[in-house]
């Protein structure tokens, strides 16, 4: 292989390394942001059922038929 050659896949190999990164930086802010979501909608389905607790709902509404059957 020629110099010129190598050269450009030395820098394209530069890019692509740079790619991965940037991406591997998403892919981990991406898991973090998840891992909070799923804990405030796990607060926020407990709140609920104590809610309906409170207000003597014999069930979630959720385990409830629906009236049509």
């Amino acid at each position: 292989m020629n110099e010129k050659r190598i050269t450009e896949l030395e820098e394209d190999i530069a890019h692509l390394t740079r790619t991965v990164e940037d991406l591997s930086d998403v892919v981990a802010r991406l898991d973090a942001d998840n891992e909070l979501l799923k804990h405030r909608v796990r607060m926020l389905m407990e709140r609920e059922a104590e809610r309906e607790a409170d207000n003597g709902g014999s069930a979630v509404l959720t385990d409830q038929r629906p009236p049509h059957w």
